[in-house]
């Protein structure tokens, strides 16, 4: 493997982690803005202008925090388990494209491979309730193993559709697959695929353990479910990852369903600022997908846990399986 390839990579991977770290940061900050707003409140003012440092302040305390492990539990799972949940949402952008020419590895199975990593992101909340040691980690462990086993098939045939419009599971092509339009319409594939992209983006929202989903971590029942033992940086991964995951599935969103980096209007920005317009459009339409879960969080009330179950088996599943079928049938009778 030449040189030059391996630095350039390695650079690649170093802008995408310090971006991501930051945009994590920061949307915990988006988070209780947009939230304090709904509820009528200011949300972080204090600490900054508007409040923009809160996030380094969350940084700084929880770094400086005591890190306390509590007697009686499993230690090495219970310390590998933050890291494995981290190093498990931050392995799925090695292979998102964010423009026509900035991916850190164009895997010909892109969409595969972030579907694997994102199943294996419940072995660490598994371990962590398991090895706490602690009833309320338990039930939180076993909720998530439950709940992401069982929208991970709504999740996986909500995206077969995209599948079989675009023909490859590269995540580059799925986006090059929409370039150019119908008329005035973009050719995006939540125009032929909107029922898809509504399995799609509910089941992300429970794989992602957010509200109204959030029963693995449920406070009035669980105190903090699966996470309550940890404390100091320990803490501060799993909640790393669990924002890193939303982003993960805004980004996904808007590959195969919202025509990646391509914008809805034609661009006559000169030649130099070209370049930047489909970073523009990505980082775009990833934000306002952030702004929906934040938003859904804001408005809606958590699930009972049954209710939970049967929305998934009962209501998402037959409706994915029913989309796959109708987009098979549409997709053969043009062939």
């Amino acid at each position: 493997m030449p040189l030059p390839f391996i630095v350039i990579t390695l650079i690649k991977a170093i802008v995408v982690l310090i971006v991501l770290m930051t945009v994590a940061a920061y949307l915990v900050w988006f988070e209780r803005k947009i939230v304090a707003r709904i509820q009528n409140r200011w949300g972080p003012t204090r600490v900054g202008p508007f409040g923009l440092l809160q996030p380094l302040a969350d940084a700084i305390k929880l770094l400086t925090k005591e890190d306390f492990t509590p007697a009686g539990v499993f230690r090495v799972p219970y310390l590998l388990a933050p890291a494995l949940s981290l190093t498990v949402a931050l392995l799925a952008f090695a292979v998102i494209p964010f423009g026509p020419g900035f991916q850190i590895a164009d895997l010909n199975i892109g969409l595969l491979f972030i579907l694997a990593i994102s199943s294996m992101g419940v072995y660490g909340i598994v371990l962590a309730g398991w090895a706490s040691n602690s009833k309320y980690s338990l039930l939180g462990g076993l909720r998530s193993s439950a709940q992401m086993i069982s929208y991970e098939l709504a999740i996986s045939l909500s995206v077969v559709g995209v599948l079989l419009l675009g023909g490859s599971l590269s995540l580059r092509e799925i986006v090059s697959a929409q370039s150019g339009v119908w008329g005035l319409v973009p050719r995006w594939n939540v125009f032929p695929q909107l029922v898809g992209f509504f399995c799609f983006f509910i089941a992300a929202i429970a794989e992602t353990n957010r509200l109204p989903f959030d029963l693995p971590e449920a406070e009035t029942e669980l105190v903090a479910g699966y996470h309550t033992e940890y404390s100091s940086m320990k803490f501060a991964m799993f909640f790393i990852a669990e924002y890193t995951n939303m982003v993960t599935a805004s980004c996904m969103a808007t590959i195969l369903f919202f025509g990646g980096w391509h914008g809805p209007v034609p661009s006559f920005l000169p030649a130099p600022l070209q370049a930047v317009v489909p970073l523009f459009w990505f980082s775009l339409k990833v934000v306002l997908f952030l702004f929906v879960y934040v938003w859904i969080r804001g408005t809606l009330p958590r699930f009972r846990y049954d209710q939970l179950m049967s929305f998934g088996w009962k209501f998402l599943v037959p409706l994915a399986l029913i989309n796959l079928v109708v987009t098979s049938f549409v997709i053969a009778l043009r062939a």
